[in-house]
């Protein structure tokens, strides 16, 4: 279960990576600095001979993880590379090769094989940037580490800009 956390932290941190004002017409869209409320929910999560209780306890970490608050300042929207995110890959020595990665206009069209904590995954992202919204769907599928089968993921991330940053509240870093 924790290497599927892995990937999915992974796809929800590459998505929300690089997203305020258009670049160029067909350039980068970035995200707009201030407050961004985060929601995921897991829309598939297929792994043959998991238990129904741990399949339930999968979904609410999910849940648990939507409503998140993140505080942008300028300096660090304007520092946002997708790119480079992508080029990072998962944490913990893990990498990512990408066959596609199409992250222009406003679209985000990305694929590839990420490996991380001696798992490898197929890894497909796609969905829309805007100023003040993301939406993206994360889908991840591999082999199980126990040799049961492929397990598959699917995740659909949506960021809302939701105004300036409270008050105190602490930048994240991105």
């Amino acid at each position: 279960m924790k290497k599927l956390l892995t990937f999915a932290a992974l796809g929800v941190a590459l998505a929300t990576a690089g997203c305020s004002k258009t670049e160029n017409a067909g350039g980068t869209v970035k995200r707009e600095a201030g407050n961004w409320k985060t929601d995921v929910k897991l829309v598939k999560f297929d792994v043959p001979g998991m238990p129904p209780e741990m399949k339930d306890g999968m979904a609410k970490m999910m849940e648990g993880a939507s409503g998140m608050d993140q505080c942008f300042t300028q300096e660090q929207v304007d520092k946002e590379d997708i790119a480079a995110e992508l080029a990072k890959g998962p944490g913990n020595g893990g990498e990512c090769k990408w066959s596609k990665k199409d992250v222009s206009g406003g679209k985000i069209d990305v694929a590839g094989t990420c490996t991380a904590n001696g798992q490898t995954v197929d890894m497909a992202m796609a969905g829309t940037m805007e100023a003040k919204k993301t939406d993206v769907t994360i889908t991840t599928k591999g082999k199980m580490p126990t040799g049961q089968g492929e397990m598959e993921m699917v995740l659909q991330m949506t960021s809302t800009h939701t105004g300036p940053c409270k008050d105190g509240a602490a930048a994240t870093k991105s």
